[in-house]
């Protein structure tokens, strides 16, 4: 932890159960301020769930979540503005289908944040140039392709101004072409200094963009890293495996 005195994240000693099945197991992860964390693993490891748990979207049984030093709301207002405060962006994009992508970016500062509506419009403006969508602003989504529609679910995150941005698996849904456009965007973003936890299969961004690698299988954290240190002394058989596996294709 290098970056701040206190985590803006902090989970402790998280359990989660579907039915029988144990998909968290006593997880402990301390996220600074302006860190980026890429979490890996093998499917069914947990990756999701854990990015899920961290605003709510999953409930836990037993363990603590604090943001920004402030525990996390089982539910009503004092989630919803908790919420507010974790951008989301998701494999599927989730815009709404009958809303332009202007009007998609503007919806939360408008309804949440209480944002006037020629201010909202020019900070989603501001946010598609960043994305590389501005042109696209008065189209519907079905009219851009995966690549743009992540983008712009992207932007529509941080006109939020959230704290700190989850990514589950953005890239898993779309076409080997639009995934380092999106990737692009997340590294800019990640160099930006915004607070990141990635849950993604893409080991170059991994790589290139992270500050800190977390490896999980069955549901644990089993060894967390440099990327550097990671991807060439992996300390753990469980993720010399994994890396085995995956880096000789």
């Amino acid at each position: 932890m290098t970056h701040g005195s206190t985590p803006l994240l902090e989970m402790s000693h998280v359990d989660k159960h579907f039915g029988e099945l144990h998909v968290l197991r006593d997880i402990n992860l301390s996220v600074a301020k302006g860190e980026v964390v890429v979490v890996i693993g093998p499917s069914g490891s947990g990756k999701s769930t854990l990015c899920r748990t961290i605003n709510r979207l999953e409930t836990f049984e037993s363990g603590s979540i604090t943001i920004d030093g402030q525990p996390l709301p089982e539910e009503g207002k004092e989630l919803a503005r908790l919420r507010a405060e974790v951008g989301m962006v998701f494999q599927s994009f989730n815009l709404f289908a009958h809303k332009t992508i202007l009007e998609n970016v503007t919806l939360g500062p408008i309804k949440v944040r209480k944002m006037g509506r020629a201010e909202a419009e020019a900070k989603a403006m501001k946010l598609l140039e960043r994305v590389g969508v501005a042109q696209q602003a008065a189209k519907l989504p079905a009219q851009l392709s995966g690549g743009q529609q992540q983008r712009v679910a992207i932007a529509r995150a941080l006109a939020m101004d959230p704290k700190i941005m989850l990514f589950d698996e953005p890239t898993s849904a779309l076409d080997p072409e639009m995934i380092n456009e999106v990737l692009d965007v997340m590294t800019n973003l990640a160099k930006s200094g915004m607070t990141m936890v990635v849950v993604t299969h893409e080991m170059g961004f991994a790589r290139r963009a992270a500050d800190r690698v977390v490896f999980m299988a069955d549901g644990q954290i089993v060894e967390e890293n440099t990327p550097q240190e990671f991807f060439t002394n992996a300390q753990s058989a469980r993720a010399q495996d994994f890396l085995a596996k995956i880096l000789t294709h």
